[in-house]
């Protein structure tokens, strides 16, 4: 398949372009620092674009299959939540544009539901360094919902994840709904390594059509 992925030189960005590429995918990586992909393959195709720029976007997708967002607006960006629902907009109307219907979305855990109907972005542990950032990701899962063009999913990863070293791409998984899976001993975790391989699972084998969905050990 011929895979669009925005955001390919961020953590989680980087994580699923390594998986999609070493399971024989054509990538076609968006991002706005191409310096910042070190990695070469014969399946690898960088175009620099700004994801808030729908027309330099639309243009990247020209050709590809089906869009991965990973697209992040920066966590120590103050304008953060105003951005990321820009660039989610700008990314949505690009896959719209051009026909492409696959459209996987990388958002937040803090949309999971800790309790009927009480998502976890809105409780008072959540912590608020993050807030804005997370809250336009859920905010922007509202968006998505009323799309009825596109074949989209909503990926919230576990409350917990981490970059490990040789070994944490264990290929083993949890999945999950609107709600977190958690462990026997109450955490929600996962490697970005095996989130990876989640949404590539879901990219070849679509179990989600217009739905949220998450993963865990």
């Amino acid at each position: 398949m011929n895979v669009a992925l925005v955001g390919a030189s961020g953590f989680v960005g980087a994580a699923i372009l390594s998986e999609a590429l070493n399971r024989d995918h054509k990538v076609t990586a968006i991002v706005r620092n191409p310096e910042n992909i070190t990695l070469e393959h014969e399946n690898l195709s960088i175009i620099k674009a700004d994801a808030l720029d729908t027309d330099q976007i639309k243009a990247a997708f020209a050709g590809t299959d089906a869009v991965i967002s990973a697209y992040n607006a920066g966590w120590s960006n103050p304008d953060i939540y105003e951005e990321f629902l820009k660039g989610s907009r700008s990314i949505e109307a690009a896959v719209k544009a051009t026909g492409i219907k696959r459209y996987i979305v990388i958002g937040g855990a803090g949309a999971l539901e800790i309790a009927p109907g009480i998502q976890a972005v809105d409780t008072p542990e959540f912590p608020a360094a993050i807030y804005p950032g997370a809250s336009a990701a859920r905010d922007y899962l509202n968006i998505l919902k009323k799309n009825t063009d596109l074949d989209w999913t909503f990926f919230s990863p576990a409350f917990e994840m981490h970059q490990g070293t040789s070994g944490t791409r264990t290929g083993n998984y949890r999945l999950g709904t609107t709600q977190p899976v958690f462990n026997d001993d109450s955490r929600s975790i996962l490697s970005v390594e095996d989130l990876a391989v989640v949404i590539i699972d879901e990219l070849e084998t679509p179990k989600h059509i217009r739905q949220q969905f998450t993963a865990a050990y």
